[in-house]
């Protein structure tokens, strides 16, 4: 079943069809004529949602409409994929994909949608690496070192996360999987909750949002021992990367946007060449740059493989690791 879905998945981001031609590319030239609205799944203020605010200015900018970010918090980020579903296939409603729509498809039993089937996948933003993050005091002062006291001490160290199937999380189980530790998940509802209680000694580690920890880590408070990735990041030079410890490791939270099924082609189009615009753009690429963020460019497809590799990717580990929603 998930083979046909994301094969759905995958022609459906090669572009919608059965409307002439004509029609389409009429479509195409006329939008947007009204305002677009963007549904972001996470709260004002935090990484996802500054991201879907830069997008949204360079989209206004460059089409001459407004495109309006709508916070619809709940559900990890279902209600805002809920409010995209039902809407219609038009272009006026977007939504913020990210890795949380990966891991629901796995991690809830029964929703009200098929993200494979229901949403058209339209650009990617970015993959935004982790950041795995001890106190200075904490014995183990490299990941090696890291693995061998948690291998000492199985189930004493507190993994804390933002919540269950956050990108915190997954990165922290993928490790836990792929080290073969055991460590306590302790959930919180945010990060500022799960710094403090992390510089205060009461958990451990924290595979944290390089935007989150990033000051604390540049003001010794914190001693990142790895980003979570294949590869070393901008944002922090001097970190090693985890895939440099544990052959294979990658995990990065991402983001791009998606529209209903059965968006017109040309429209979809149209929002991918605009928005890989945006993320050439030196100033913008800046701004994601300061967030930790890497600009993920592509085609409708690119982003239709990422998101079908990534729900595959991130069922296996929630249920190798039995992971339950909250």
């Amino acid at each position: 079943m998930m083979k046909l879905l994301r094969r759905e998945f995958l022609q459906l981001a090669a572009g919608a069809v059965g409307l002439p031609l004509a029609t389409r590319i009429a479509r195409a030239q006329a939008y947007p004529s009204r305002p677009v609205r963007l549904l972001v799944g996470f709260g004002a203020g935090g990484a996802p949602d500054i991201l879907a605010r830069l997008m949204a200015q360079w989209l206004s900018d460059r089409l001459g409409q407004p495109f309006v970010v709508e916070n619809r918090v709940g559900g990890s980020s279902s209600i805002a994929t809920e409010g995209v579903v039902g809407a219609a296939p038009d272009g006026y409603t977007l939504l913020l994909a990210s890795l949380a729509n990966a891991v629901n498809a796995t991690l809830y039993d029964k929703l009200n949608y098929n993200f494979i089937r229901d949403i058209a996948p339209v650009s990617g933003i970015s993959r935004d690496p982790n950041v795995m993050v001890v106190v200075p005091s904490f014995p183990a002062k490299t990941v090696p070192e890291f693995i061998a006291y948690a291998k000492a001490n199985p189930g004493k160290i507190n993994m804390a996360s933002p919540g269950v199937g956050t990108s915190p999380h997954m990165a922290g189980e993928l490790f836990k999987f792929m080290t073969g530790t055991d460590m306590a998940h302790v959930a919180y509802r945010g990060s500022a909750p799960v710094l403090t209680d992390l510089l205060g000694g009461q958990v451990q580690v924290y595979f944290a949002p390089i935007a989150a920890a990033i000051e604390f880590i540049r003001a010794g408070k914190l001693r990142a021992l790895a980003v979570t990735t294949a590869m070393r990041t901008d944002a922090l030079p001097d970190v090693p990367a985890m895939a440099d410890f544990v052959p294979g490791y990658d995990s990065s939270a991402f983001y791009g946007v998606g529209s209903p099924k059965g968006t017109p082609a040309g429209i979809v189009d149209k929002l991918n060449k605009e928005i890989n615009a945006g993320l050439a753009d030196a100033t913008l690429k800046k701004r994601f740059a300061d967030l930790g963020s890497v600009a993920f460019p592509g085609s409708p497809a690119d982003f239709g493989k990422l998101v079908a590799d990534e729900t595959d990717k991130w069922g296996k580990v929630i249920r190798a690791a039995n992971i339950k929603p909250d």
